[in-house]
Order: C-alpha cells, then sequence, then structure tokens
C-alpha cells in the first residue's frame, strides 16, 4: 500500500495572487462537481450525523497495540491463504473540512480539520463503492464530509481513519486563500472570519481560550458572591463615561436614545436597592477611534460592592487576574511559552516581545509619584504644569483646567515609566479628573482611584464611590461647565440617578474591566481585532 506520506500533500499555490479569471475558472469547475454529485444521486448538503467523534478523540482512542494486533493477524491470514480476519479495531464516524487532498490512483488521502484538529482519513478503491470512491477522488478543499471506519495509522505512523464510508456534507463553491496555512493578510482574516477560523487553526483556539476566560471570570465572580445582572443596553441619557456614544432613536417613543459607554449608573442604583454584590459582564459602545486597543464595540466588566472600597476591588482583581493567568499557563492559551517566575508563585506569560510576570503581589505606586519622576516637579505646581503642557504642545495649555494638564501631561510621559511586563496599580488620580470617584478625606484633591496597566494597555479602574448626592450633584455641574470636548456636547444630568443617591447607596468600591484586552493579554494576541471574532470595520 502505497504511504500518503511519502510525498508532500498538495496544497493551494502560494506563490501568485490568484487573478479574477482563475477565481471564475475555479468556481466553474466546482460547480461542475456539484451538478456531477446529483447525476450520482448524492445530496451535496448533507443530513443530520450521530455519533460523530471529534478528530482529537480519535487521535486519543487510537491504540498501538490493537493496530499492530491487527496488522499481525492479517498478516498471518495471508500467509495461510486464509480469509482476513475480522477488523478488531475501534471505529469511528468523523467529520470536518477538507484541507489537504492527494490522489494516488487506487488511494485517496484526505485531511480534515475540525474545531479539535487535524486528522488523516485514508479511502481506498477496493474497501467502498464506486460512487463514493468517485466522490472521494473529486473533493475539494474546503468541502465539508463525514467518513466512517477503522481507527488506525498508515505506514509511516501517521494516526487516521480507514474509511468503508465516506458523504458529502457541505460541497463548498468558494475558492480557498490562497495562504491556506494560515491567512496572513489581516484585512481577510478579519472581514472573512469564518475562513480565518479554519484556515488558521490558532484563531479557534484564540476563540476558544476567549470563552474559556469568560467563564472563569464568572466561576471567580460567583465564589466570591457576586450576583451577574443584565442592565439596558440603550439609555435615555448618556452616562457612565466620558466617551462620544452612537445615538439613535426609537420610533414609537418618539425619543432619542444612547448606546451605552458604560453601565455604572445603573449597577450602582441595584446597590441603592439592596443588591450588596453585583456584576455585569456585557457590551459597550463608543464613537470613538479604531486602533490596537480599541474598537467601538467592546466587552468590559463592571463590579460594585456594598461596604467596600478601592482595596478591596484591588484585591478582588490581582486575585482574578492571577488565577486566570495560571490557568492559562496550565491551559498554554498563549503558546507554550509559559513559565515560573523565579521566587514567585508565577506564572510568566508571553505576550509579544514581554514575559509578564503575573505573580501576586501587583506593583503599586501613586499617580503623584510616577508624576513627579517623569517631570520633576510636583503636580500641584500649576505654573509649571502649564508650562510643561506648552512645551509638549499640549492643547489648551494656557486655558484649560490645571488637573485636566496634569492628566494629560501624566499620559504623554509619565505612563511610559510604568514596567510593562509587571501588572501595576497606579494610585490616587486627582480627584478634578475623577468625578464619580469618593476623595480621600485626609487629602480631598487626591481620589481613592486606581488604574491597572499591563503591557502599556490600561485593564480597568476601579474608585471608592461617590454617595453624597450633592457632592455628586456639584462634581457633575463642574464636569459639564468644564467641558470642551465633542463628547461632551451629548453629556446631560442624570436626575434620576441623583435621585436614586438621594434615596442613600452604601459606601461601595467600583471596578471596570476591559475582557477584551484580557483576552489579548493570555492569549498572546497582539491586537483587539484578534480577540473580537467580527471586529469593525471600514466598508470595502
Amino acid at each position: 500500500m502505497t504511504d500518503p506520506a511519502a510525498s508532500q500533500p498538495s496544497t493551494p499555490d502560494d506563490t501568485q495572487a490568484p487573478t479574477a479569471e482563475s477565481i471564475r475558472e475555479l468556481e466553474a469547475a466546482r460547480r461542475g462537481k456539484l451538478a456531477r454529485l446529483r447525476e450520482l444521486g448524492v445530496e451535496p448538503f448533507g443530513h443530520r450525523i450521530d455519533g460523530l467523534t471529534t478528530l482529537a478523540a480519535v487521535r486519543a482512542i487510537f491504540s498501538e497495540g490493537v493496530h499492530l494486533a491487527h496488522e499481525e493477524a492479517v498478516k498471518a491470514s495471508k500467509d495461510a491463504g486464509s480469509p482476513p480476519p475480522a477488523d478488531s479495531r475501534p471505529r469511528a464516524t468523523v467529520a470536518g473540512r477538507v484541507v489537504q487532498h492527494r490522489d494516488l490512483g487506487k488511494l485517496v488521502f484526505v485531511w480534515l480539520r475540525d474545531a479539535t484538529g487535524d486528522l488523516q482519513v485514508s479511502i481506498s478503491k477496493a474497501g467502498v463503492d464506486a460512487t463514493t470512491f468517485e466522490i472521494a477522488k473529486a473533493l475539494d478543499y474546503g468541502d465539508v464530509v463525514s467518513a466512517s471506519g477503522h481507527i488506525g495509522r498508515t505506514n509511516r505512523g501517521e494516526i487516521c481513519v480507514w474509511a468503508d464510508g465516506l458523504t458529502m456534507q457541505s460541497k463548498s463553491l468558494e475558492p480557498p486563500p490562497s495562504k491556506w496555512h494560515g491567512l496572513t493578510d489581516p484585512e481577510i482574516r478579519y472581514r472573512r472570519r469564518y475562513v480565518d477560523m479554519f484556515a488558521t487553526p490558532q484563531t479557534i483556539r484564540t476563540f476558544q481560550a476567549r470563552s474559556k476566560i469568560v467563564s472563569a471570570i464568572r466561576r471567580f465572580m460567583e465564589s466570591r458572591d457576586f450576583l451577574e445582572v443584565e442592565t439596558p443596553m440603550m439609555h435615555p441619557i448618556a452616562g457612565g463615561a466620558a466617551a462620544r456614544p452612537f445615538v439613535t432613536h426609537h420610533n414609537t417613543l418618539d425619543m432619542q436614545l444612547f448606546m451605552r459607554v458604560a453601565p455604572e449608573l445603573y449597577l450602582k442604583r441595584l446597590l441603592v436597592g439592596g443588591m450588596p454584590r453585583v456584576f455585569e459582564i456585557n457590551r459597550n459602545f463608543r464613537n470613538e477611534g479604531v486602533d490596537r486597543s480599541h474598537n467601538p464595540e467592546f466587552t468590559a466588566m463592571e463590579v460594585y460592592e456594598a461596604f467596600g472600597d478601592y482595596g478591596t476591588m484591588m484585591e478582588l482583581t490581582e486575585s482574578l487576574l492571577h488565577e486566570l493567568a495560571v490557568q492559562g499557563a496550565a491551559e498554554r492559551w498563549g503558546g507554550d511559552a509559559a513559565t515560573s517566575a523565579a521566587g514567585s508563585d508565577g506564572p510568566v506569560l508571553p505576550f509579544g516581545d514581554l514575559s509578564i510576570n503575573w505573580s501576586k503581589p501587583f506593583v503599586r505606586v501613586r499617580f503623584e509619584e510616577l508624576f513627579e519622576r517623569a517631570f520633576a516637579f510636583p503636580m500641584r505646581d500649576e505654573a509649571k504644569v502649564r508650562a510643561a503642557a506648552k512645551a509638549g504642545h499640549i492643547d489648551g495649555a494656557a486655558k484649560k483646567d490645571h488637573w485636566l494638564l496634569v492628566e494629560a501631561l501624566f499620559e504623554e510621559k509619565a505612563e511610559e515609566l510604568i514596567d510593562p511586563a509587571r501588572p501595576t496599580f497606579v494610585m490616587d488620580y486627582p480627584s478634578a479628573v475623577s468625578p464619580l470617584t469618593r476623595p480621600s478625606r485626609a487629602q480631598p484633591e487626591i481620589a481613592e482611584r486606581w488604574d491597572l496597566f499591563v503591557a502599556g494597555m490600561e485593564l480597568g479602574p476601579a474608585y471608592t464611590e461617590l454617595n453624597d448626592p450633592d457632592i455628586q450633584l456639584a462634581k457633575f455641574t463642574e464636569q459639564r461647565a468644564g467641558a470642551d470636548d465633542e463628547a461632551d456636547t451629548f453629556r446631560s444630568l442624570d436626575e434620576d440617578f441623583l435621585t436614586s443617591l438621594r434615596v442613600g447607596m452604601p459606601p461601595a468600591g467600583g471596578l471596570g474591566l476591559g475582557i477584551d484586552r484580557i483576552v489579548m493579554l493570555l492569549t498572546n494576541s497582539p491586537t483587539i481585532r484578534d480577540v473580537i471574532l467580527f471586529p469593525l470595520l471600514r466598508k470595502q
């Protein structure tokens, strides 16, 4: 028997981009095969199949001992001139997409791919009926087929299913990408994710990991007695974060609505109502730019704990991310490069050129300390702040509020001092740039807020929540009076939220974490588009 591993399997030509004419020819050829299948009485778009075994499970089922015993029995029967023995090897029915195909005359070898991996299926002319063998010989890349047979291996040791049955489940009429073994054009990858997922095995592994990460987050939060809730996605007021919203209109009620930029104000209402610990994992929408770490539609988790503060949120976040990193290292979400951190409880996970150490405790540094390290003068020195802003060509250096300039300077220069390989809590931001945060009782100009930075990205902030309705009203009013951004034109006072604070919200800690960015870090994905199944793209 000829072994398919003796030569390289054929693949689509990678040397040049297909022309429009060649694509039309390929499509015509595939439609010709579709017509031929129907002439043979074959249904080209399949039917229900029960009892399928995944391709990875077939590899696990394979027994070298059982296979060798079968081969020895076959050899003995040939030597004795007796009929071949019954095949004692286990059987399986598998299904997958054709990613390699080799026709050797009386033998056809096909590689199938499913969500668990690849597997070879071998079809012998002597082992199937004439119609089935014709189907096997005419398969195209991208066809979805099922096969049944005994689990064995080839002469060169490749585990396979020796098929005695093969059925077409979906005839692919679209020619496959030229770069079959992993799409390299990111534009094609994101626009045709359904192709990217089977052409690039790492893609489907990344999204499998994403689902596991979200499930693990939910389990962790539930273990801490947090209740998952759902709040509105369409808001009558654009509130909860300083971001430009998407605007829509409800025809029946004749009212303007905003896709939510954050669920914060609704979740706080639940604390007022008596729910002590709540969280929500859902989509936020911000009508802003697109880059490596931003998508207008993104997934975030917000958490609120009555009688907590930003310290309780810090412990919660540190424990959650550490636990996720431990699981990610064990399951190799980001590849095989995970290690244990020397002298710590690890782990260290790769992210591009970085090795991120997720051991506890994370680094803690005060906002003011970082600012002074970056600029060599205190952030309270308004004259020097304005001079530095002017030298740095920051808009509004002469007129903008002093603390807004401090924030702009910090983002421009001080954030660069944060070690990208160590998760770092930057603590105690200026109160003026944290309107929903409780000021420190010792230093009212400082807010009890932190932001978590990893690999140069902000994963999210946490606060000791402001629950004094009069101070909250004053801060909302100040924020609106100082508005100088287009996003602020949509912001209006949420009177109902202020009413809820007057009813009485318990002191609380609050937290927001970007799920997409967490997935990026744990799966070693360089851009947010690699962890969102269908990211927003420009029109072609």
